[in-house]
Parts: structure tokens; C-alpha cells; sequence
């Protein structure tokens, strides 16, 4: 069993010996969701750290996607508790850029991307290639694009 989820394992046993039924639910959704993964496929197989890293990311996405939509519904009780589960599952992350080193990363890569001759909108796709790597778990995709056609927008 990998750390990350051994960690998630012995959280989950200490919330439930607290009773702490916000984050009991809440790892125990994550660790189905991390074995779902781990099954899925043509043979079952066990996930790196990093690959159990983008489960959490993806569930801590959906967790601000859904109170997000109860929030435009008018269900604040739940949109509160989506947020919640949001932060208690963002302490598994690694920390997020800020949008001032995100820039610099970005601005770095359009250089990059400059020297090897591609400029302009057309570019994003290079840029994207070159910006990936190196912000990996650390900012969305969709916050890492947009920086990407500000930048290139000019």
C-alpha cells in the first residue's frame, strides 16, 4: 500500500474513533474512489502516489464543482458541506501556486516556446507541453490555460 494512502487509511480510523462523521464520509468516499481506480481496467493494480495524489485532486474538484451548483440552487447547508470536504481533502495536496509564481512559470515557458520559434496563439499547445510538467498537482488545468492565453493574448 502506498503512504498517501496508507495516510488516508489510519485518518479515516482516527476519525471514525472520534466520531467525526464529516471526515470519516468524506475519506471513506475518497478511498472507494482510489480502489474504483485501482480495479478499473483490464487487471487490478495498486496506484503510485501520484496517481492516488490526482484521485484526491479530482475528488476535491468535485467537491467545488458541487456546492458550486447547490450554491446557485440555493442549498447553502450543502454547499457549506461540499466546501468542507473540499478543504478537509485539499490537506492531502500538495500546496497550491499562486498566481504571481504560476505567471512565472508561464512567462518562462512562452520564452521557451519563443526560442524554439512557435508565437501567438498558436503557441498554446507548445506552451502547455512545457508548462505541464512543471506545475503538475500544484494548479488546475483550467487555471494553468487561461494564464496560458492571457499571456499569449498578450
Amino acid at each position: 500500500m502506498t503512504s498517501l494512502k496508507s495516510k488516508l487509511q489510519e485518518d479515516l480510523t482516527a476519525a471514525i474513533r472520534a466520531r467525526d462523521e464529516l471526515r470519516s464520509s468524506t475519506l471513506r468516499l475518497t478511498l472507494t474512489a482510489i480502489t474504483k481506480e485501482e480495479v478499473g481496467g483490464k487487471t487490478a493494480r495498486e496506484l503510485s502516489d501520484d496517481e492516488v495524489q490526482k484521485v484526491i485532486a479530482k475528488e476535491a474538484k468535485k467537491r467545488r464543482e458541487a456546492a458550486e451548483a447547490f450554491q446557485q440552487g440555493g442549498r447553502t447547508e450543502s454547499a457549506e458541506r461540499e466546501l468542507a470536504e473540499g478543504v478537509l481533502l485539499d490537506a492531502y495536496l500538495p500546496q497550491q501556486l499562486s498566481d504571481d509564481e504560476l505567471g512565472a512559470i508561464v512567462a518562462q515557458a512562452v520564452e521557451e516556446a519563443k526560442a524554439a520559434g512557435t508565437e501567438g496563439p498558436r503557441a498554446m499547445g507548445a506552451v502547455m507541453k512545457i508548462v505541464n510538467p512543471k506545475v503538475a498537482g500544484r494548479a488546475e488545468g483550467g487555471r494553468v490555460a487561461a494564464a496560458v492565453k492571457q499571456l499569449l493574448a498578450g
